[in-house]
């Protein structure tokens, strides 16, 4: 069984400004039903707190939709808020995006 996998590549550090796009990305993407949420966070070296905060509403948000959503490629600055906050035990993060193409194919 395929899972539907929709990919979300942040182009733009997630701070108070770029948040509301954010978000409107996630609401189209709930809307297209898919089953899982690759946000690949490549670009991004900076996240403020709103950014932070966006990612754990859409964690939610996706959640309670019974979609799953995972990140990859995450810099080391952005890890280390990530491992400062804890967020990191509630993320499910990848070093790549290959590498979470490698686990979903092993699932499947």
């Amino acid at each position: 069984m395929n899972q539907q996998v929709k990919v979300l590549t942040l182009k733009k550090n997630l701070n108070a400004d770029t948040s509301p796009e954010f978000k409107r990305a996630i609401d189209q993407i709930l809307e297209s039903g898919a089953e899982i949420v690759l946000v690949d966070c490549q670009h991004i070296t900076f996240l403020d707190s709103s950014g932070l905060g966006s990612l754990v509403l859409a964690f939610k948000t996706l959640r309670n939709a019974g979609t799953k959503m995972v990140l990859c490629s995450v810099n080391e600055q952005v890890r280390i808020i990530f491992e400062l906050t804890s967020m990191n035990e509630i993320f499910e993060i990848f070093p790549s995006r290959d590498a979470f193409n490698q686990i979903l194919l092993t699932k499947n």
